[in-house]
């Protein structure tokens, strides 16, 4: 595990760098770095599924300004818009919901009440999505793909990668992150789990575990935490990126 663990902190050491992101090497974090605003990174991680490019083609023409709009104008400004899974209803909702939220209190501080009681990042997730559905009350398939919903028990539960990249974006503060929080700890977040990271660190022998789900991103978040106790998501970008580019 040496070995492992010299081999990621100098991936992590290199890739720490604004140049790691760009139209060329296309990523959401690249439009959400744009803005520096909560609630507009929060709408590139919700979107952030599927081919990268197209994600930041998509979000790079989305008018984040709506977010100031009146329902009305909203849903006439997106009649247009679509993604995969998503129509423009399902987008107009999310602008709503999202805006409905803002008034209420800053996406940090909901996130912030669920986990202070433990200092439990998926106790502030569900107290989020609670809260984000309470504002608006809106069923698709396309936006409860987006949004996501509280699980009965985590066995089973999946794992919830948009959201905790976000968290990710959020709290930690490097030349990728943004930081544009203070009040949860970087020694909390757990791994942002997708395919690469999954099949990269089955590979390099940091998670045994066969099914891609939230128990997979517990064990690995604490095979991390070996390697750094205080910061063990630093590492999800460079196992992200050593399994997009096909380097493991």
């Amino acid at each position: 595990m040496k070995n492992i663990k010299k081999m990621l902190d100098e991936e992590v050491s290199s890739r720490n760098s604004s140049s790691e992101i760009s139209y060329d090497k296309p990523d959401p974090l690249l439009i959400a770095t744009q803005h520096k605003d909560e609630t507009i990174s929060l709408i590139c991680a919700l979107f952030a599924y599927g081919n990268a490019k197209l994600i930041v083609k998509f979000l790079d023409a989305f008018d984040f300004s709506l977010l100031e709009a009146s329902d009305e104008v909203i849903k006439k400004s997106v009649s247009s818009y679509y993604y995969r899974f998503q129509n423009f209803k399902d987008v107009a909702s999310i602008l709503i919901a999202l805006k409905r939220l803002k008034e209420v209190d800053s996406i940090e501080n909901i996130f912030y009440e669920g986990y202070r009681r433990e200092e439990n990042i998926l106790e502030g997730l569900w107290n989020f999505i609670e809260q984000l559905n309470a504002v608006y009350a809106y069923d698709s398939r396309g936006y409860k793909f987006l949004t996501g919903s509280v699980p009965k028990k985590i066995n089973g539960a999946g794992t919830y990668k948009r959201y905790l990249m976000y968290l990710r974006w959020m709290v930690r503060d490097d030349s990728l992150d943004l930081g544009l929080w203070s009040k949860i700890n970087k020694k909390d977040l757990l791994m942002p789990l997708d395919t690469h990271t999954f099949k990269v660190s089955q590979k390099l022998g940091l998670l045994k575990r066969k099914t891609y789900d939230m128990k997979a991103v517990l064990e690995l978040t604490e095979t991390l935490k070996k390697f750094d106790a205080s910061d063990p998501i630093k590492y999800d970008f460079a196992l992200y990126r050593l399994g997009q580019e096909k380097l493991i």
